[in-house]
């Protein structure tokens, strides 16, 4: 299979040692990164008619990928605040 778009490292490259630090520590983070992966293989899989899917179906998995993409990233920039606390 071909490279597989909008992986977590491509979406936010600058996050990169964070995005591991906090898979390691912490649960719920680890579980909305697998989460994301998930979709966003089925939406690979569905674009490039591996597993097709209909428009309907796109679209919900579409919105769950943006979801957990963004409360990724807000929980990236929390920790990184925090971390910039004295």
């Amino acid at each position: 299979m071909s490279n597989t778009p909008h992986q977590l490292a491509e979406e936010f490259p600058e996050h990169v040692g964070t995005i591991r630090h906090l898979r390691e520590v912490d649960g719920h983070f680890h579980r909305i990164t697998d989460a994301y992966d998930a979709v966003n293989r089925a939406i690979h899989r569905a674009e490039t008619d591996i597993e097709p899917a209909d428009d309907f179906r796109m679209a919900d998995m579409r919105k769950e990928r943006m979801r957990l993409k963004d409360e990724i990233y807000g929980t990236l920039t929390r920790f990184e605040a925090a971390d910039e606390l004295p």
